[in-house]
């Protein structure tokens, strides 16, 4: 997904749900930050969105907007209708969304998590394409691997599995 389709995308979810603002938690949540983010970084054709508003917005999104809608095959990307509890989150991450509105976005804006913070809920969620896409983050200099581990131990997770997210991000790390 271009940063022009995930224009789209938001100006299509804030015309659904009449919200004002998009969130942006998944993997395009970096066009917030970088619009001309690397190819290997915008390989998905989705984006997972919500609205502070509630879960039937998602819900409104995910109808409309989502995989195999109309808009979907018309369009070849969608949006997926998640909740705000989707991500693991260190703490602050709503104070460092990234805006991004433009006459592209028609009334709405999107928050765009911070790719620190994007980095954090990727390795939270412990996917191997997550980890790639934290490996892409770090090897094309868009992301701190020390940032992104303080970020790790400002978020809920804890024992065993922060253990894991840290060691995991410092395999991660280019030497």
């Amino acid at each position: 997904m271009q940063r022009p389709q995930l224009e789209h995308v938001i100006r299509a979810a804030a015309g659904i749900t009449g919200a004002t603002e998009i969130v942006v938690i998944g993997s395009q949540a970096v066009l917030g930050q970088f619009p001309n983010a690397p190819a290997d970084l915008l390989v998905s054709i989705e984006a997972d969105v919500f609205t502070f508003r509630g879960p039937a917005d998602a819900d409104l999104i995910e109808g409309s907007i989502g995989e195999g809608s109309p808009f979907h095959q018309t369009f070849g990307y969608y949006a997926h209708g998640v909740a705000e509890e989707t991500a693991v989150l260190p703490k602050g991450w709503k104070d460092r969304l990234v805006m991004l509105r433009n006459a592209n976005t028609g009334n709405g804006c999107a928050l765009c998590l911070e790719v620190h913070d994007l980095a954090v809920a990727k390795l939270a969620a412990g996917r191997e394409k997550d980890f790639e896409y934290v490996a892409g983050l770090l090897r094309h200099k868009l992301a701190n691997a020390s940032l992104i581990e303080s970020r790790l131990h400002q978020s809920p997770l804890a024992g065993e599995k922060l253990a894991w997210a840290v060691a995991k991000l410092q395999r991660l790390a280019p030497a």
